[in-house]
């Protein structure tokens, strides 16, 4: 992959995370969301399929997403930031489904994009989370490397 399309990816990722925040937190309709983001940023910079994939794929996942994270989680899941909540569900959107991704990129992405948003230690927990989920989830890929 070229620099300019881990790029759009990055962005992408950025985006899905503001866009499913704001599912999380008004319960629109996510064709809504996306339909409001396509107006509100520049989408040329970005890859739209990937940004599409992933806000839409969250909410037909979020049981298996959710009960995939929580045995890693140290408190009950409604207690979650809602910021690391929305992470958590990505990166972990990521890891299952995403195996192109490597899991080091899935982690280093999503750890950036909870220290951006998140509380000020909440990348820490999203980290530990996303990593211990992942040494289950990409056994074979982390060993191989």
């Amino acid at each position: 992959m070229d620099k300019h399309a881990i790029r759009q990816k990055q962005r992408a990722r950025k985006l899905a995370l503001q866009a499913m925040y704001q599912w999380l937190m008004s319960a629109h309709d996510i064709r809504e969301i996306e339909l409001q983001f396509h107006s509100t940023n520049n989408m040329e910079k970005i890859d739209v399929d990937y940004f599409a994939q992933l806000i839409h794929q969250i909410p037909k996942h979020l049981e298996t997403l959710e009960s995939a994270f929580t045995p890693f989680l140290d408190r009950p899941i409604e207690t979650l930031n809602p910021v690391e909540l929305t992470v958590l569900r990505l990166g972990t959107y990521e890891l299952m489904y995403c195996p192109e991704m490597p899991y080091r990129i899935v982690l280093d992405e999503w750890v950036t994009l909870a220290r951006e948003f998140g509380s000020i230690e909440g990348h820490r927990y999203v980290n530990g989370v996303l990593n211990n989920l992942g040494q289950q989830i990409r056994a074979i890929e982390i060993k191989g490397s």
